[in-house]
């Protein structure tokens, strides 16, 4: 069968609306249906499904998604917001950095960039917009800072990515953190110069100022302790050595459980079964598209993908700038239309062989990859920040996207960076 005819029924398929998973189940079977000579049978696709879903690396995943529903519905982010106001509500545009350092935080316990959205967009839109923020601004920078979830580690991306790439999770992590930071410091330099350029209502932020202070420095760091903590336990149990990103993962799930329940009491017993119940409901979907993405991806192996790709790429370009060019076009045009799971599941064997011929790190490639996907997350069609930010705000998107677009416009010059300045992300890392 035609490697065209594929994409064209999956592009096809897709914008019909028709569950990813199902797609891409339908297009591991199609092959062989049609030719039964095809190798890919319909027994080699269901062992092909098990095997894709039977890793113990992806066990981090329905973990970090477990706690970040407890992080959320313990109302963690609440606290990391209030701590870090407490030092510069009353400065310029104190509290859209403060959401950008809360989402940051909050991104290196959820790993998700729609859970971080969430979970600090419901406490900090209804405050920027009562202290006197456009609520438009508000929540486009909410969406915006949600995308930092899946950049800042632990990312749930970047482990798909090393399962795929059969990378090590915890140098992905590593390599993760400075672009995390660059995307973290480009949005604040951009919150500044918008707040310098249309004003702010200071009287208003001292009293917010005055509202949080009041408390007492004290008072706050010990409420906030234990939220701040997480991301150091999570991340450093990693980096030391003493855990492995998916045992980490479990960590987070007891620390998260443990700090909602016995240290801010914000959790009820009865909770846990619906924090249980909403994270199988969102891993069961994210499962079903990891083992038909990995189906799909062998079908593609048969076919030959990555080699007429590659010689695709070839045939137009010569050198390894000219290749990224055509990637990041590519790939951001990928995350405009497709969820960054079956995105990274299906792409990264095909692209795996062409950067290794261009002698393109695979670590630099992957955080080149999910930053593309991460700015899918706020651009239509599909932009899931978006829906969650306007379903907080109960804004039209026409709205949000008029305010995101220079957001969208300062992530694609950082995305430049990271992407021509291989430094950024494998600095830490060593150069690996």
């Amino acid at each position: 069968m035609n490697l065209g005819i594929i994409f064209g029924l999956f592009l096809i398929l897709v914008f019909l609306g028709i569950p990813i998973a199902m797609v891409l189940c339908f297009l591991g079977i199609l092959p062989n249906l049609l030719n039964p000579w095809f190798p890919a049978d319909t027994a080699y696709i269901i062992r092909a499904m098990i095997s894709g879903v039977n890793s113990f690396p992806l066990m981090a995943v329905p973990m970090f998604i477990l706690s970040g529903n407890i992080m959320a519905r313990g109302k963690i982010s609440d606290k990391i917001f209030e701590f870090f106001s407490y030092f510069i509500a009353d400065k310029r545009a104190g509290l859209p950095i403060a959401t950008v350092i809360t989402c940051l935080f909050y991104g290196a316990i959820s790993g998700s960039g729609p859970a971080t959205c969430a979970a600090v967009g419901s406490m900090t839109i209804p405050i920027m917009t009562e202290f006197g923020y456009d609520k438009s601004f508000a929540t486009a920078l909410v969406a915006c800072a949600g995308a930092l979830g899946v950049i800042i580690p632990p990312s749930i991306p970047l482990i798909f990515y090393g399962q795929s790439a059969g990378l090590s999770v915890s140098d992905l992590f590593i390599g993760g953190i400075l672009p995390g930071l660059l995307f973290g410091l480009m949005l604040i330099i951009y919150a500044y110069y918008y707040c310098l350029k249309n004003g702010e209502d200071r009287e208003k932020l001292k009293e917010y100022s005055r509202k949080v202070r009041i408390k007492g420095f004290l008072n706050l760091f010990k409420s906030s302790f234990f939220a701040l903590l997480s991301p150091l336990i999570i991340l450093g149990s990693i980096y030391s050595g003493i855990a492995s990103p998916t045992e980490a993962a479990v960590i987070s799930v007891f620390y998260s459980l443990f700090i909602g329940l016995f240290i801010y009491k914000s959790i009820k017993i009865g909770d846990i079964y619906y924090i249980f119940k909403d994270s199988v409901k969102t891993y069961g979907g994210i499962l079903f598209i990891i083992a038909g993405a990995t189906a799909f991806a062998r079908v593609l192996a048969f076919m030959k993908a990555g080699l007429v790709i590659s010689n695709l790429i070839t045939n137009v370009v010569s050198s390894k700038i000219g290749l990224l060019i055509i990637i990041n076009i590519l790939l951001l045009f990928v995350g405009m239309i497709m969820d960054t799971s079956p995105a990274i599941l299906i792409l990264t064997p095909i692209f795996m062989p062409i950067i290794s011929s261009y002698g393109i790190n695979p670590i630099h490639f992957g955080l080149i990859m999910v930053v593309n996907l991460a700015i899918g997350f706020v651009t239509p069609p599909v932009g899931v920040n978006l829906f969650v930010a306007s379903s907080l705000s109960d804004l039209p998107l026409e709205k949000i996207m008029v305010k995101a677009l220079p957001f969208i416009i300062v992530f694609i010059i950082a995305l430049l960076l990271i992407t021509f300045i291989p430094q950024i992300s494998l600095l830490l890392v060593g150069g690996k």
